[in-house]
């Protein structure tokens, strides 16, 4: 492993002067956080804790993801946030959101940070342009008054152009793994994603220059491309690769998605339309458009089989995996009700015969 790559595996926790400013979704324009001078941080939950706070406040018929987080906030295992951005990309996340702004109310003294909710719509229509356009400027305004100052033209033309320099650098981390072979895991891949949501930007994309820049190894084994649930921690990729696969891409917002599109202008508008027009996600996007999107990057990375995995109340995926196992036409196997950051022995075993006749866990 390249001293780059073990950093960006191992990042350190926020330090300095800014203002921490935690959010939950990809749907949460972070351009706006580092414009306001804040160190943003993706929050992620931990499926080797006991999630007892966030079972109580949400249920346990909710993604344990989202009451991992609920319970991680209320530890305080994410340090000292001065603010909670959330998105509205999911229903988990929108009930979170409803959590924490309750749980804030009747408590003040609640180790609970404030918390704004932001509400991203996807339709492709002018109107929903102006809509997002809308939440997106009440989110600017609180976002100053949580930092104390205002929010500039330049601050916000800085922080857009940031942005897309690490975009355009995880970009290049994905082309690499189209490689044959692949020049790192999907385990690899994913923690260099994930460590990139809790760095200020800058530090970001002078780790992934200097990833970019060293001497990767090469990995081989049967190319699977991901698609399902996301993953805000590595476990499940690890299971896989550790049984010989190799993943090669992914259609979830910790992975490729993430990166997919830049803003085009250093405008409010024209990030509105960024976020807007970001996807397409299992929660959010049409069948079709998720086959279709799915198919394709399977193909660009060479892909030679399609794993569809689905965590527990996550009901999302497995309504798109018949049309993007029809499109796709590779191999592929569906594991449902999977638990958080895990595979069941089942589930193993179904992978194992990728090889084989197309398969299906439920």
């Amino acid at each position: 492993m390249s001293a780059a790559l073990a950093r960006l595996a191992t990042p350190t926790g926020p330090g300095g002067s800014r203002p921490v400013i935690g959010y939950v979704g990809a749907d949460v324009p972070v351009e706006l956080l580092t414009a306001a001078g804040a160190h943003p941080v993706r929050l992620t939950g931990s499926p080797g804790e006991p999630s007892t706070a966030g079972d109580r406040y949400l249920g346990t018929g909710l993604d344990p993801v989202a009451r991992s987080v609920l319970t991680r906030l209320l530890d305080g295992a994410y340090g000292c946030l001065d603010g909670l951005v959330v998105g509205r990309d999911c229903e988990a996340s929108s009930r979170l959101f409803y959590a924490v702004r309750e749980l804030k109310r009747i408590d003040p003294a609640a180790p609970l940070p404030p918390v704004q909710l932001v509400d991203v719509l996807h339709l492709p229509h002018r109107t929903t342009t102006r809509y997002v356009h809308a939440k997106l400027t009440e989110l600017r305004a609180t976002l100053e008054t949580w930092a104390g100052r205002p929010i500039t033209g330049d601050d916000l033309a800085e922080a857009i152009e940031e942005h897309n320099r690490l975009r355009g650098l995880l970009r290049r981390i994905g082309a690499l793994r189209g490689r044959r072979p692949a020049p790192l895991t999907g385990t690899d891949a994913l923690s260099v994603v994930a460590a990139t949501t809790r760095l200020l930007v800058r530090d970001a994309c002078a780790l992934v220059e200097q990833l970019l820049a060293g001497k990767l190894s090469e990995v081989d084994g049967l190319r699977v491309f991901l698609t399902g649930s996301g993953h805000d921690e590595p476990g499940v990729y690890a299971a896989l690769e550790e049984a010989g696969l190799v993943i090669v891409g992914e259609d979830h917002d910790w992975g490729d998605l993430l990166s997919r599109r830049d803003v085009e202008a250093p405008t409010m508008l024209a990030l509105a339309e960024r976020y807007q027009h970001n996807g397409p996600s299992a929660p959010r996007a049409s069948i079709r458009q998720r086959a279709e999107h799915t198919a394709e990057a399977a193909r660009t990375r060479g892909a030679e089989a399609l794993i569809s995995y689905a965590r527990v109340h996550d009901d999302a995926p497995p309504w798109d995996f018949p049309a993007q196992r029809a499109l796709c036409g590779l191999p592929s196997v569906q594991l449902v009700r999977q638990p958080y950051g895990g595979l069941t022995e089942e589930a193993l075993a179904a992978v194992a015969g990728l090889r084989g006749p197309v398969g299906a866990v439920r």
